[in-house]
């Protein structure tokens, strides 16, 4: 079976942005026509992407290659690291450079780069359809009800179960409560999350608040934190560390440790993202044959897990818009889309989920696809990687620190308020 790298998906679904922010242009993202390159330019190309997945879009780049001798696109391999890989792109777009001109973007970069005009708004002549992709991906490409990129590749969280400890699947997160009393019983660990103080704790808390009816940001944008879901969402994880449900080991815990953790049979449950399915399945694995996955668990059934993946935009200024809008939409057509699932690249279009033969090789894509459905995008904000560090600190504090929940979400309030203003 084909395996994600181990480092792609922390990469891809997990990034902290630690450079400092620009300051924002127009709410609308500006440039309404397309920029200075007009839309209707054609010819060669250059497509921007992180290293760690660029073995995935080589084959389609050399299908497009093949197809259009006089429209190529050049791969412009970025860093691994998704905040070097956002730097390199920023220096670019500041200074008006045209030389990329398609770029994948970490999903939570959407709301950042459109605030500050650096790229096309998918409207009037660069409209697509995106009937057929997910609706989670779509949400996560629009900014301010706009449209400003085409969702490539995907991804969501999952909830890994080692049957011979925790043989039943919960239903509910009483379930999983009642579950972990049996294992931790036995002296042994139950459930493993990332809550190091990383970005992975954003998005823990996130699911939480989620799964419980609230969340961190609104439709419009507003602080939920200080809700009444939100709040019991993260004193239900408050909770689950403190009782053992959730092992002790999570605030060291990246996806990496988490991996690690559950494969050499150390815990009965965990939640990461779909890699680990091959890793836990491999041979010299502790739980080979005796994983069941399934999505998230909520407070009352099929949580919330924040949304991962790439979305390809076009630079405000490439001269080329025309031939970069057709291969945005020829990398999410059905064979395409195929070749990502194979490669245990979560595709964005919903139809490949449904496709049997891939579904026998990759068991836990049903699981998934129903994940990827209750899925929500990170906060759009333009100044996310300062939201990010407001949420995960008071977070923190409050799982390790003993700060109540009150105060935690009230900080969290303030701190998400000053960033914004």
């Amino acid at each position: 079976m084909a395996n994600l790298s181990k480092k792609i998906l922390a990469g891809v679904s997990a990034v902290g942005l630690s450079a400092a922010l620009v300051s924002c242009s127009s709410d609308d993202g500006g440039n309404g026509d397309g920029g200075a390159g007009g839309t209707d330019g054609r010819g060669p190309i250059t497509f921007a992407m992180g290293k760690n997945d660029t073995d995935k879009l080589r084959p389609v780049i050399d299908r497009w290659n093949e197809e259009n001798p006089d429209e190529q696109v050049t791969l412009q391999e970025l860093a691994g690291e998704a905040d070097a890989q956002r730097d390199t792109l920023v220096q670019s777009l500041q200074a008006g450079s045209s030389d990329i001109d398609v770029m994948a973007m970490d999903v939570v970069w959407t709301a950042q780069f459109a605030a500050n005009g650096w790229i096309a708004p998918l409207q009037d002549d660069l409209e697509v359809d995106t009937d057929g992709l997910l609706d989670a991906t779509v949400e996560s490409a629009t900014y301010n009800d706009t449209l400003y990129g085409l969702p490539q590749n995907t991804n969501a969280q999952l909830l890994y179960r080692n049957t011979d400890m925790v043989p039943e699947a919960p239903e509910t997160w009483e379930d999983v409560v009642t579950s972990c009393e049996e294992v931790t019983a036995d002296n042994n660990d139950c459930l493993i999350t990332q809550l190091k103080q990383y970005e992975g704790l954003t998005i823990n808390t996130g699911n939480f608040m989620d799964g419980w009816g609230g969340g961190i940001l609104d439709e419009d944008g507003e602080t939920t934190v200080t809700s009444a879901e939100s709040r019991e969402g993260l004193q239900a994880l408050v909770d689950a560390y403190e009782d053992g449900t959730i092992a002790s080991s999570s605030t060291g815990a990246s996806e990496e440790e988490t991996n690690l953790s559950f494969t050499q049979g150390q815990n009965a449950m965990a939640v990461n993202w779909p890699y680990m399915y091959g890793e836990a399945e491999a041979e010299g694995s502790a739980v080979a044959g005796k994983v069941e996955v399934q999505p998230l668990v909520g407070k009352d059934g099929v949580g919330v897990s924040t949304l991962g993946g790439y979305n390809n935009a076009i630079n405000i200024n490439s001269e080329h818009k025309a031939t970069a809008l057709d291969f945005m939409q020829f990398i999410v057509n059905e064979e395409n889309q195929r070749s990502f699932a194979e490669e245990s690249f979560p595709p964005v279009l919903a139809s490949i989920y449904d496709d049997q033969a891939l579904v026998d090789e990759f068991p836990y894509l049903p699981a998934l696809k129903e994940s990827l459905e209750n899925a929500k995008p990170r906060a759009a904000s333009p100044n996310y990687d300062e939201l990010s560090k407001a949420v995960r600190d008071n977070a923190y504090a409050a799982i390790t620190g003993g700060k109540s929940v009150e105060d935690a979400t009230n900080d969290m309030e303030s701190a998400i308020a000053n960033v914004s203003s």
